[in-house]
């Protein structure tokens, strides 16, 4: 059980979290020096998965294997234990407000506040990474969901930075499972800009102009983010499972993978690539976003050189 192993764990400072729920602290939610203290004791009394093939090394390479071994498995991450530390990656909520599926996840609980094992948060964001790089190696789309205010302009941005369609401002019901609708609205919203371009507008009474820019606000705030996409992702990439319940609920009804931040509040049960972190800093959110994003771009690249190499190969 995750309360067993608090011997060496860090103190979690959680005097600056609102209403003693660290996980809602937006940036920096521990100190710096308590970050290297935590980094050092976790790496410390973590276990080490390589451990049964290390230990026949440490006998017979010497003082050398065991150097090796860790350098090795350091560098088989994405993000280190001490970055996901920094970002406040471990911080879940108050005991209270728990899910008990994420008991697994949990690593121990200290000052009424449970706290996340990044030794699986690692494993787990590499796991949802190597997901992404598929989907995007293969062309597909995957469509990135964080409508809370802490996620909205770290969602956009990198999602407009790998071309990758979003919904940041809220969201819609029935956007995936009642897809054709959503698209009905996408095309009244470029109707307007077509009318506002070639002038049709202007020769409309003021106060129905007023209404048709209204409209189409509204429409570019919620739908912006999805305008180009034709058909349904294959994939999604939520940031709250607890917020975007509806958003998982309509990816599960349709078989659409699902790659998600799940915090101690949340519900991984349905959740194909679930990562447990604190979904509410900032910081953790723009780390676990970011190498997602750095996932799919490199997933777009070998898709592109491999088009480059097929194209020589004709010519």
């Amino acid at each position: 059980m995750a309360d067993e192993t608090t011997t060496d764990t860090p103190d979690v400072q959680d005097e600056d979290a609102p209403d003693g729920d660290a996980s809602q602290t937006p940036d920096d939610t521990a100190s710096d020096s308590t970050s290297e203290a935590a980094a050092a004791d976790t790496d410390a009394d973590a276990p080490d998965d390589d451990a049964p093939d290390a230990a026949p090394q440490d006998k017979d390479d010497g003082d050398d294997a065991p150097e090796e071994s860790s350098s090795e498995e350091e560098t088989s991450h994405r993000v280190t234990i001490e970055e996901l530390l920094k970002a406040g990656a471990h911080f879940g909520h108050l005991t209270s407000r728990w899910n008990p599926r994420m008991e697994k996840y949990i690593f121990m609980e200290r000052n009424n506040i449970h706290i996340i094992d990044l030794m699986q948060s690692q494993v787990l964001l590499d796991e949802a990474a190597e997901a992404a790089k598929r989907f995007a190696r293969r062309g597909k789309k995957i469509l990135f969901a964080g409508t809370k205010k802490q996620a909205e302009d770290i969602v956009r941005e990198h999602a407009e930075e790998c071309g990758m369609p979003h919904m940041v401002d809220r969201w819609l019901g029935g956007t995936m499972t009642n897809f054709q609708t959503i698209r009905k609205s996408i095309r009244r919203m470029e109707e307007i800009e077509r009318m506002d371009r070639d002038g049709t507008l202007d020769k409309l009474k003021k106060k129905e102009k007023l209404m048709r820019l209204r409209e189409h606000e509204k429409l570019e705030e919620t739908l912006g983010g999805i305008r180009d996409m034709a058909n349904l992702p294959s994939a999604i990439y939520i940031v709250d499972v607890q917020r975007e319940d509806i958003a998982v609920s309509e990816a599960n009804n349709l078989g659409i993978p699902i790659i998600a931040m799940v915090d101690t509040n949340g519900n991984p049960k349905n959740i194909d690539y679930p990562i447990p972190v604190n979904d509410d800093a900032l910081s953790s959110i723009e780390l676990v976003t970011s190498t997602l994003t750095d996932a799919v771009q490199e997933g777009l690249q070998e898709r592109r050189m491999k088009k480059e190499e097929k194209k020589k190969a004709a010519a």
